[in-house]
């Protein structure tokens, strides 16, 4: 279980380098999301105020080792009047497992303004925290890995499908635990937590099929201020499958129907080897 506060508690080792903590994990390699999160952060640390992230780059180019703490080298790319760039660079042992460009706008702009509308769906009350409705490889991250986060999918029945997409999926979530009043700690959080569900769609029409699932690549946008220990409604859906990869693209609605964030992301979904795990978890775990 990852406490996010702990998570996101990065420490600084020197100008533009960070330390993230050893989270304990039952998985063999470290969770997409929490080296995401603990990237942004590491970026939101070299710049002012007066800058928010507005969108993230990264790639997964190794697996990373739960077991060992992770270093975030920030190059400070540009600072302009109303952007700042920042890559980040994950690296244990001297190689990269993360590579990540953000980019930061200071707020206050004008212009021209319109939202997508949130889909008509229950409200996370009307639905029960339920694991079944997940794959079963999924079960144990949501039981115990995730379980500091209320994790709801909605049921295919309860909402009007978009017949023009392969693949779609609808899940509201939100941290069970009370976060500070921070608005880059909920800007981190929601980056944990984006990566979540999000490849799971691209297997919902395949549901018997036995792959090996991994996050390739993680684009997030974020729109307008939310609150993580909030509902949020992830609505998502795969527009492609092919050459064991799976495209997914979720947007990320607060319970008010404004949209809050867009991710897209590709993933690993490869028909299994005998012997392979979809999830490689450790010896002995279920």
């Amino acid at each position: 279980m990852a406490d996010i506060n702990k998570v996101l508690n990065l420490e600084l080792i020197d100008r533009n380098i960070y330390q993230g903590p050893i989270i304990p994990s039952k998985l063999t390699r470290t969770f997409g999301g929490q080296v995401a999160a603990q990237a942004l952060v590491a970026a939101t640390r070299t710049v002012g105020p007066e800058y928010r992230v507005h969108s993230l780059h990264g790639y997964f180019v190794a697996p990373g080792n739960p077991e060992k703490p992770t270093t975030y080298l920030v190059d400070r790319v540009r600072d302009g009047r109303s952007f700042c760039s920042r890559q980040v660079k994950a690296v244990q042992d001297g190689e990269a497992t993360f590579i990540m460009q953000a980019s930061f706008h200071q707020r206050g702009q004008n212009g021209p303004v319109h939202s997508d509308v949130m889909r008509r769906v229950p409200m996370p009350e009307d639905i029960s925290q339920d694991s079944s409705r997940v794959r079963p490889a999924y079960r144990m991250l949501v039981d115990d890995e995730w379980s500091d986060w209320d994790i709801r999918v909605v049921p295919k029945e309860d909402y009007d499908e978009n017949p023009y997409t392969a693949s779609q999926q609808v899940v509201w979530f939100r941290s069970k635990t009370k976060l500070p009043d921070d608005e880059t700690m909920h800007i981190c959080t929601l980056a944990y937590m984006s990566d979540m569900t999000l490849l799971q769609a691209a297997l919902v029409p395949h549901p018997d099929a036995k792959v090996m699932v991994a996050s390739l690549d993680h684009s997030m946008w974020f729109l307008r201020p939310f609150r993580a220990d909030e509902w949020l409604l992830y609505d998502q859906i795969s527009p492609s499958a092919s050459d064991g990869r799976g495209l997914t693209h979720g947007r990320i609605f607060d319970r008010e129907g404004r949209l809050v964030a867009v991710v897209t992301q590709e993933g690993l979904t490869r028909t299994l080897e005998p012997g392979q795990q979809a999830i490689p978890k450790r010896e002995g775990e279920s």
